[in-house]
């Protein structure tokens, strides 16, 4: 075949040869690019999964709550200490004490320091909290 196309055979050999390089090289150029693009996603999924927590990691807990509650019930005896009904005193004061979580100082008075126990009203529009 070399001698019909007229080139010597060490010329298609060289050619062939030069082929052979440039192919490896066009495949290896392939490969290269795609292994960065394997370590792109790589990076890019270890950041992903670092910013975001995975879905089998247990919860964080919960954040503890602002407000504090207080102990209604010996509020409300230190409030009711001098009712003649006392009962129905501590039964009210409950009541707007969980509604509120405060109970004004005192026996009586003192609504300006607790606002909410002081707005809460009957069905009559009496106030209900003592």
């Amino acid at each position: 075949m070399a001698a019909a196309s007229g080139r010597a055979p060490s010329a298609c050999a060289l050619l062939l040869f030069l082929l052979l390089v440039v192919g490896a090289a066009a495949a290896a150029a392939v490969v290269v690019d795609a292994n960065r693009g394997e370590q792109e996603q790589d990076r890019d999924w270890e950041q992903l999964s670092a910013a975001s927590p995975s879905p089998w990691s247990p919860a964080p807990a919960p954040a503890p709550s602002p407000v504090s509650f207080i102990d209604c019930g010996s509020a409300c005896g230190a409030r009711c200490a001098l009712s003649s009904r006392w009962n129905l005193c501590r039964r009210a004061c409950g009541s707007c004490c969980a509604r509120c979580n405060c109970v004004p100082p005192g026996t009586a008075g003192n609504h300006d320091v607790c606002p909410c126990y002081a707005a809460i009203t009957t069905r009559g529009g009496r106030p209900k909290c003592p």
